[in-house]
């Protein structure tokens, strides 16, 4: 059902347009992540869907009377109000409608007209469905659901909402929009204050709503897990990709490479057809000249393809360092209570070294122990031979704010360094022309991090120390990042929430659970999670409720467990694999011919058809990766064995 839908949109303020001619449909239980460089006008498209800004052109329309709303950034609360109170607040229109049924009952009680009693029976009809669907009828249960999956415990229910931090109160504010359950839900940065906990809760909560969504986010696990489609606002134009965030990251590159062909076999075709007519346009063949003219004249030109391009990021050569860089026996740590007990481990030279944890559970204070700048309670940290650390602090205020860019990064060691050496490093990161210049304090929170990561590389760390340096930086830049310390020669220790990162760039990871237990990990994220859908690492809260329950609750056998935990749901409908194996035997067929086509240069005469041919494509090569995966889902599933 379709309940959102704009067109021909456009926004944008004193530097210029943010966002031109934008158009497209939200339908009910599309889920589409918003993504795009920082800048490109993503919250002021929410706002402008939202109703909280006007267009410069173009309409928005609402249809079959949805409900919109936006995820607030700013929380305002109604002074002295309880967390569980303000959160069942978000319910106050079920609620109203639940009195209005009491009162529609009681009326149609004492109803003694026919036509009334219809028009009474009829309204309470209405009302029961809205409650019914709305599962109206278990309200404190569902409070107490979403204020759990998202981090609150019970016993802060009581609390006034002023006296909790500004991220618990933007979780409040997340935990009253999933319980209004709006028909179009905008959510800008859903998880930014949640830990992984949480965020593994949310994106099991969304996944089920059959509510539409679009949403704006920097976590691309999330946008994996969540989204069944992206746009992407870039250059001024909204683009559509199917999929979730990693098939929209294969499918943009492809596209791009498919345009950029087009275009360049267009380019030389008209180069050609300019060449022939200047040769002979005084000639005998000055019609033949004049007639590819006119040919020429009414070809559309393709415009040249562009994409969003990342900073070439990459850290250099490096001193080397002994092969053991730390040695950890027995670490133990602990303020009001345990951080972390009884660690070991040995990181060697040339890893990558994560760690993760809920928040407060000491990643950072762990980081400044190995570090040597705090004391640990029991045990020891040794250091390997040469080794050198740079530290990226998560505030970054290892960068001075108020002196020019240029000058906060300059090796303190080596004043001589020439100033264009110092102009190139910055380039790898993104940071050129003017930018050098300005202050420190006058840099957005992305060119910051960009500049304090430059900044380890004029110091020569051989081994790098990260905590959280993805929090400020777009897809793009956290992509170049992953690519750099990939191809680092040296060390790196990071804390980070960003899974996908954690994913992609460590090969050791320590797990904390802020109650003092810390699991090492010889792999990567999605090691530490095919563990724990094994049950081979318990979840600390899953176990804490075990405890509290009956004996009998928990008389399922490990084998019936693990069958529960790993058994796939389909994706796709039940098809027959022998008709799947021949559409995809048809698809393939289709983008054959359409490669001869695309291979043509007749093609280029027409700029209209060269856009349905490459979209035609695109589209075919979409429909057989899709097939594909149904294909291999049906021949996993289709299977059922004999019993």
């Amino acid at each position: 059902m379709l309940l959102l839908s704009c067109s021909r949109l456009s926004r944008g303020f004193d530097e210029g347009p943010l966002f031109e001619n934008v158009a497209f449909e939200l339908q009910a239980g599309e889920r589409v992540g918003l993504v795009g460089p920082n800048g490109a006008g993503k919250t002021t498209l929410l706002r402008l869907l939202a109703g909280l800004d006007q267009p410069d052109d173009g309409e928005v329309r609402l249809h079959a009377d949805a409900r919109i709303r936006l995820l607030c950034q700013q929380p305002v609360f109604e002074p002295g109000r309880t967390l569980f109170a303000e959160a069942r607040s978000a319910l106050d229109e079920l609620l109203a409608a639940h009195d209005d049924m009491i009162r529609t009952a009681e009326a149609l009680a004492h109803a003694s007209q026919e036509s009334e009693r219809k028009a009474l029976a009829a309204r309470y009809d209405r009302l029961n469905e809205l409650l019914r669907h709305h599962d109206a009828y278990n309200v404190d249960h569902h409070v107490e659901q979403v204020l759990d999956g998202l981090g609150f415990r019970r016993e802060d229910y009581d609390r006034p909402v002023e006296t909790f931090s500004g991220g618990q109160q933007s979780r409040l504010m997340l935990a009253k929009l999933l319980l209004a359950s709006p028909d179009v839900m905008l959510l800008d940065e859903p998880s930014n204050h949640l830990d992984i906990d949480a965020t593994r809760w949310l994106e099991d909560y969304l996944v089920k709503q059959p509510e539409a969504m679009l949403i704006v986010s920097h976590d691309r696990y999330f946008l994996n897990r969540v989204v069944n489609k992206i746009f992407e606002l870039h250059a001024r134009r909204l683009t559509s990709y199917p999929g979730n965030f990693q098939q929209y990251w294969r499918l943009r590159q492809e596209r791009y490479e498919q345009e950029l062909k087009a275009w360049e076999a267009q380019r030389a075709y008209i180069a050609k057809q300019e060449e022939y007519i200047r040769r002979v346009h005084y000639g005998q063949l000055h019609k033949q000249a004049a007639s590819r003219q006119k040919a020429l004249d009414k070809i559309e030109r393709l415009d040249r393809p562009t994409r969003i391009e990342a900073p070439h990021m990459h850290f250099g050569g490096v001193r080397r360092s002994g092969d053991v860089v730390l040695h950890v026996e027995d670490l133990s740590k602990s303020y009001d209570r345990p951080l972390f007990r009884d660690l070991c481990f040995t990181l060697h030279r040339g890893k990558r070294l994560g760690i993760m944890g809920p928040n407060g559970s000491g990643k950072t204070t762990l980081l400044r122990v190995l570090l040597g700048e705090e004391k640990p309670d029991g045990g020891k940290v040794q250091v390997g031979h040469l080794v050198e650390f740079g530290y990226y602090d998560q505030h970054l205020h290892t960068l001075p704010a108020d002196k020019p860019l240029l000058q906060a990064i300059w090796p303190e060691a080596d004043p001589d360094t020439e100033e264009q050496s110092m102009r190139d490093l910055l380039a790898r990161f993104g940071l050129t022309g003017d930018q050098v210049y300005r202050r420190v304090g006058d840099l957005s929170g992305g060119e910051k991090s960009r500049a304090a990561l430059a900044k380890l590389v004029a110091q020569g760390a051989n081994v790098l120390v990260l905590d959280e340096p993805t929090n400020h930086l777009d897809l793009w830049a956290c992509h170049a990042l992953e690519e750099a310390l990939l191809a680092f020669e040296g060390t790196v220790l990071v804390v980070s929430h960003d899974r996908y990162f954690l994913n992609r760039v460590v090969d050791l990871l320590l797990v904390l659970d802020g109650a003092g237990n810390v699991q090492v990990i010889h792999g990567n994220y999605d090691t530490y999670e095919r563990m724990r859908s094994q049950r081979e690492i318990p979840n600390p809260q899953t176990e804490s409720r075990k405890k509290t329950e009956p004996a009998s609750a928990n008389t399922q056998s490990a084998a019936e467990q693990t069958t529960t935990k790993t058994k796939r749901k389909r994706k796709f409908p039940y098809r027959k694999v022998e008709d799947l194996e021949a559409d995809i035997a048809a698809t393939e067929t289709t983008i054959q011919e359409l490669e001869q086509l695309l291979a043509s240069p007749e093609l280029y005469r027409d700029g209209e058809r060269v856009k349905q041919i490459t979209r035609a494509f695109e589209e075919s090569r979409m429909r057989l990766q899709q097939l594909y995966e149904h294909w291999e889902e049906a021949v996993e599933l289709n299977y059922t064995p004999y019993k």
